[in-house]
């Protein structure tokens, strides 16, 4: 199921017509009452105090780097000096691994809030180190297509495999655009970087699926368009309207169109060979998609792309993504099948 943007109680998933308060520990879940959020204290107890503690040593890291009255590694005021160029300097290193920790401790939990919680994080983390010495963009897609940013996912993916890829990017530069891609056209045709040699598995993972959820919303306007002549205009439009995702029900010229058959081939052209890219690139994800193992929890330090602890990785990054778009695991079947045959 997907997140949804409207909070509801954590005990008894009610949206109590909005009046929901926050956990005032972690703040990114809802209770009904006190009574529901005592009722619900023992499931909640263990990740909110993860989150707590992980917050309070990124406070403490904080507060010890802005205080730090620089020497000759380390410049004065890096916060407001430096941005572009932490864990480079040498200093701000454990600052970076507890927000990476805190990233990581609001992702145990499947809420809007927290979801968004880790997005913001790591967008930050990207402003302070656009080298990205600790590979945290490898996370950014499959969140972003969790909290239906699916626009927003393609133009990061897109400036990643553009101007992301350019030998000649200087890094260092902060007068250079970053992450400056706004808009793009999602249904272009594949840019060549998607499908390099050099593409990463996370990146390829969630474009299948940012590609997937665009079928399956052509699929349901091409479906509706078969029960446009039994009901009136407006009813049906307010059942398309309903049917897709923001960034169809944005582009006008697919929404009026009542054949969807010429996109929805080029669509499934684009989800094939991304299909295959990843294969590719990992053989071992797919599979372990299709049939989760209970040992997946792990988050292995060192891998080579092709391995299983790459492919575990990016499951870990990437699955909760998957599993919140209804359809999508099961058109991965199908294309095994079909690929297999």
């Amino acid at each position: 199921m997907a997140l949804s943007r409207n909070p509801r109680c954590a005990f008894c998933n009610s949206s109590n017509e909005g009046h929901l308060s926050r956990c005032a520990a972690c703040s990114v879940v809802h209770y009904c009452n006190r009574d529901r959020q005592a009722a619900h204290r023992d499931a909640h107890k263990r990740v909110c105090n993860v989150i707590k503690k992980a917050l309070q040593a990124l406070d403490k890291e904080e507060e010890d780097l802005r205080a730090h009255p620089g020497d000759w590694m380390t410049p004065p005021n890096l916060f407001e000096e430096s941005v572009g160029h932490f864990w480079g300097i040498h200093e701000t290193r454990p600052y970076m691994r507890s927000r990476y920790a805190v990233v990581e401790a609001y992702l145990a939990i499947d809420t809007y809030a927290a979801v968004e919680a880790a997005r913001s994080n790591l967008a930050d983390m990207l402003r302070l180190c656009r080298g990205d010495n600790m590979g945290v963009r490898d996370l950014v897609p499959a969140i972003l297509l969790r909290l239906g940013r699916d626009q927003e996912c393609y133009d990061f993916c897109k400036w990643y495999a553009t101007t992301g890829s350019e030998g000649d990017y200087d890094w260092g530069d902060m007068d250079l655009g970053f992450l400056d891609v706004k808009d793009a056209d999602v249904f272009e045709p594949l840019v060549e970087g998607f499908l390099s040699k050099h593409g990463d598995l996370s990146f390829t993972v969630a474009l299948t699926l940012l590609n997937i959820r665009l079928l399956l919303d052509l699929q349901a306007l091409q479906n509706s368009s078969a029960i446009g002549h039994k009901v009136p205009q407006e009813i049906l439009d307010r059942v398309r309207n309903q049917l897709v995702t923001t960034v169809v029900h944005n582009n006008a010229k697919i929404m009026n169109s009542a054949d969807q058959t010429p996109l929805i081939k080029e669509i499934e052209k684009q989800v094939q060979a991304l299909y295959t890219k990843a294969q590719q690139q990992n053989k071992h994800f797919w599979p372990v998609l299709l049939k989760p193992e209970a040992d997946l929890g792990a988050r292995p330090n060192s891998y080579s792309p092709r391995s299983p602890q790459r492919m575990e990785k990016v499951w870990n990054y990437s699955y909760n993504s998957w599993k919140e778009t209804p359809g999508a695991i099961e058109m991965i079947r199908k294309l095994q099948k079909s690929n297999a045959s």
